[in-house]
């Protein structure tokens, strides 16, 4: 084997894992741009569905975001009235971030998102949920590293 062949595209896993991300992204755009939202923005308000109410903290790690990526982001999430931000009663440090109606009213647009997406891949249902595994196998792997 050439010494220089682990320098090879195809032989890259970042390559494709990469290009899939732009794909996905891309998919994701229009469905969006529909909801008005940037995708840190949608995955952000996913966690506050679900949680309606969350510190910077915990919504910083949901996300894989530290707190410089996360400040613009809840400001116009703010700006567009679908959060409120205020400090902790308990930790004045910190910041807690609630869900507005608004924001759980467009929860209702945006639930075909997921389904939209996944229509667009070509996966079966077992193929999307052992790429999600494996995905996260190594999301956890890292995180676990930098803690």
């Amino acid at each position: 084997m050439d010494e220089y062949e682990q320098l090879k595209l195809k032989n890259q896993l970042c390559f494709p894992l990469y290009s899939v991300s732009n794909l996905i992204t891309r998919n994701y755009k229009p469905l969006l741009d529909e909801l008005d939202l940037t995708y840190t923005q949608y995955i952000a308000m996913m966690v506050l569905w679900e949680k309606k109410k969350a510190s910077e903290k915990e919504l910083g790690e949901a996300l894989f975001l530290k707190s410089n990526t996360l400040t613009p982001l809840l400001k116009k999430l703010r700006a567009k009235g679908y959060v409120d931000i205020k400090r902790d009663r308990k930790d004045g440090r910190g910041i807690v971030i609630t869900l507005t109606e608004e924001g759980e009213a467009l929860k209702e647009r945006a639930k075909n998102v997921p389904e939209s997406i996944a229509k667009s891949l070509n996966l079966s249902e077992e193929e999307a949920i052992y790429l999600y595994k494996i995905l996260y196998k190594v999301l956890e792997v890292n995180n676990n590293e930098e803690l």
